[in-house]
Order: structure tokens, then C-alpha cells, then sequence
């Protein structure tokens, strides 16, 4: 279950910008998380009690946003949205696509508490 290291290394993260912004605890993590990216956001939520726990983090509520997939098109220059097993484009069908977003794993905001 690669999504508790994944989990240790976004609380390291978390806990680094905590530090910097002198927080006491963390109450909400926003994650962004594509379809592409290779990891299960249920798995995610079960593992980041395990991960959280002693951290600054230990009772912040995680929040996962599911991204969507979205490809650039290179024959009639459309951005449009696709699903993850066709990453054609909506526009023309042209396969000749670059993903734009969908595999990404991105940590989209915190809410901190800070001591007066």
C-alpha cells in the first residue's frame, strides 16, 4: 500500500508549512487528486489516521478533490476534458492529444491554526 508513504511524505509537507507559519495544528488538507496520478483516494483516507498520528495533523479533516483528465490537442489546438482510458479529443477525436491534467497529486490548500 504505496499510499501511506504517500501519506508520510505529504504530512512531512504539511508539517514544514505549519512550522514556517509559527501553527499550532492543521485543521483541513485539500488534495487534489487526478485519475492518472496511481493512487486511490479511498486507500488515501485509510491511511492517513495511521500517518497523522502525533503530527500537527493528528485531527485535521483530509478533504480529497478529484481532478479531472483533460488533453490539449494537437491537430486542432481544443483543450477539452476526456476519460482516463481515452484521452482523445472532444472536439475533432483526434488522438494526436497532450494530457493537461488527471495525473496529478497536488496539495491545493491548508487551514492552520495560529496562536494569537
Amino acid at each position: 500500500m504505496h499510499e501511506l508513504s504517500i501519506c508520510q511524505a505529504l504530512l512531512d509537507q504539511v508539517e514544514r508549512i505549519a512550522v514556517e507559519h509559527g501553527a499550532s495544528a492543521v485543521e483541513r488538507i485539500l488534495l487534489r487528486v487526478g485519475p492518472l496520478s496511481g493512487v486511490e483516494g479511498s486507500l488515501l483516507r485509510h491511511a492517513f489516521p495511521l500517518a497523522a498520528a502525533g503530527t500537527v495533523a493528528e485531527n485535521a479533516e483530509l478533504v480529497i478533490e478529484t481532478a479531472q483528465v483533460r488533453v490539449a490537442c494537437s491537430d486542432c489546438g481544443a483543450e477539452t476534458e476526456a476519460t482516463p482510458n481515452r484521452l482523445l479529443c472532444g472536439d475533432c477525436g483526434s488522438y494526436k492529444t497532450r494530457l493537461v491534467s488527471g495525473d496529478e497529486l497536488l496539495l491545493a490548500n491548508l487551514e492552520l491554526t495560529i496562536p494569537d
